[in-house]
């Protein structure tokens, strides 16, 4: 399917209020006034762009969002935090990265800086979603940016989930961390571009 084929309902409603505030002042004032309504509502269209994906099979967990690894961190524990960082030019649609059972979604008020800093991953507001797989904890955390003002979530704990299936999104530029055990083995490094659903972040160990 042709990435354009599939929106976000949230981009349908911008474009159409943006659209209908550039016919107004296009026919009530001067058609210059009208342009950059249709623009802002143009853009709104690319950007709420909801792109069906190929899920890859087998013992991975895949990016949880389109965009650039901009960090890649060791913690306590063996374990790995993954930072990517959305522009806005990138498809915001979140996904799954593993299939399994949501156990917890913890949200935290914060502040706005700029996504791709370090900082934000404990200072910026953000939501966070744990998926139980099959005993393997994967730990996706939504960070709004300094653009970003609005996180959406559209599951809730007990719930299943696919691996790459779409959970939520963050609006106008932000930043996801995906947080994974001892048990995983890294297929990603800083500077790497991925794709929602589609890049592998990690590969599982046998045994």
């Amino acid at each position: 399917m042709h990435s354009l084929c599939r929106m976000e309902k949230d981009g349908i409603y911008y474009g159409a209020a943006l659209g209908a505030a550039g016919v107004f002042l296009s026919y009530f004032f001067h058609p210059g006034w009208g342009v950059i309504f249709f623009a802002v509502a143009l853009f709104c269209v690319y950007f709420f762009r909801d792109p069906e994906r190929n899920i890859p099979e087998g013992p991975v967990a895949v990016s949880p969002a389109d965009g650039k690894v901009v960090h890649v961190r060791s913690l306590e524990g063996g374990r790995k935090r993954v930072s990517i960082f959305l522009n806005i030019f990138n498809v915001h649609v979140n996904r799954a990265p593993v299939g399994g059972r949501i156990t917890d979604i913890s949200y935290q008020p914060g502040r706005f800086v700029m996504a791709h800093r370090e900082v934000a991953s404990d200072d910026n507001e953000q939501n966070t979603v744990t998926i139980d797989s099959g005993g393997a904890q994967v730990v996706t955390r939504q960070i709004a940016g300094l653009l970003a003002r609005r996180i959406v979530c559209r599951k809730k704990a007990g719930d299943e989930v696919k691996k790459g299936e779409r959970f939520g999104l963050i609006k106008f530029g932000s930043r996801v961390d995906v947080f994974l055990g001892p048990e995983w083995e890294l297929a990603v490094k800083p500077g790497d571009k991925v794709r929602g659903g589609s890049s592998v972040l990690a590969r599982r160990r046998s045994g």
